[in-house]
């Protein structure tokens, strides 16, 4: 999810500042996507450039600027509800790419990269457990919120041991694959060995 999209909808809930944003979606995402201040001031100013937030007033006595939706900025929140997520474009996901590159680099042990991912991956599924059981059995509001992500958290782990399964049963079965001459180039298939009766009549 976009930082922008994120703060568009909590500003829809009533006008509020930079820190306050900042918290409230850290806390409505259980902490999973921690976000700097620097990144949310950025953001606001982004987003009143554009026309869909604007400031109320001056600077409070602590020095903070308090932002609400303008007509434009509440048409674009409400439009975020009911737009699906786009996933026409492929996310860089690390492991992917550190495993692309073991298959195709020499000299890397690629077993051991798949056996040390899985351990890890492993720990953390067993840390979401944790987590999971220790909350209520019938969660509300941000506690609810917090358990979806956690049960997100935890689907995408599963996915991702699964994947390694794959991967690792995918090598083992490439190295038990016999090597294979490469096919004649077409050049030497026109050059035929010479038949006996030509061999002799080159003797004679």
């Amino acid at each position: 999810m976009s930082v922008k999209q994120g703060l568009l909808a909590l500003l829809a809930e009533g006008a509020t500042y930079g820190a306050r944003l900042r918290s409230e979606f850290e806390a409505r995402t259980g902490g999973t996507w921690p976000l700097n201040i620097g990144q949310v001031y950025t953001t606001l100013a982004r987003l009143e450039r554009d026309g869909l937030v604007e400031p109320v007033g001056g600077t409070d006595d602590e020095g903070r600027i308090t932002y609400r939706l303008t007509e434009q900025g509440r048409v674009a929140a409400e439009a975020w509800w009911r737009t699906p997520v786009a996933r026409d474009e492929t996310p860089r996901d690390e492991l992917v790419i550190k495993l692309a590159l073991a298959v195709t680099s020499p000299g890397v042990d690629v077993a051991q990269v798949v056996q040390t991912q899985r351990t890890a991956t492993l720990k953390h599924l067993r840390d979401l457990t944790r987590l999971k059981a220790s909350g209520s059995d019938e969660p509300r509001g941000a506690d609810l919120a917090w358990q979806l992500v956690l049960e997100n958290l935890l689907f995408s782990g599963e996915a991702e041991i699964r994947w390694l399964d794959h991967v690792e049963s995918t090598l083992a079965r490439h190295a038990r694959m016999p090597l294979t001459s490469p096919p004649a180039s077409p050049e030497s298939s026109d050059v035929a060995e010479p038949r006996s009766s030509e061999r002799k009549g080159a003797r004679a």
